[in-house]
């Protein structure tokens, strides 16, 4: 019988992180904020993105929202397309037992009530 102590395995979670505006958060000047798909470490997807939040917080983040995409392969079975750079950050995600931020998408505001030219 196995041991009920025995440990649960680390697993590695992607998941979509929006970020707000913090003064040192290392974002463009003019964004409002920005979105990070990170690949964190956890056994299970709470505690991965416990992980991930503070983290964010420590590098002067400022988390608001975090949506989780799931392991590598309920990414797969639900047909998504992972590139070997996507894997090998998993791995290294897996292999540190932490996140790895893999892509920043800062948002700016769209700039509202401008006139739209039309030359007739």
């Amino acid at each position: 019988m196995a041991d009920e102590k025995q440990k649960r395995p680390q697993l590695v979670f992607t998941l979509l992180v929006e970020v707000g505006r913090n003064p040192n958060d290392g974002l463009p000047k003019g964004a409002t904020g920005g979105a990070l798909m990170c690949f964190a470490s956890g056994v299970d997807e709470p505690e991965a993105v416990r992980e991930t939040v503070a983290i964010l917080k420590q590098a002067d983040l400022a988390p608001l929202d975090v949506t989780g995409y799931g392991t590598l392969e309920e990414r797969l079975d639900q047909g998504h397309d992972i590139n070997d750079e996507e894997r090998a950050l998993m791995q290294q995600a897996l292999d540190e037992n932490s996140v790895v931020v893999y892509q920043l998408t800062p948002f700016f505001e769209e700039k509202k009530n401008q006139p739209t030219s039309t030359h007739h």
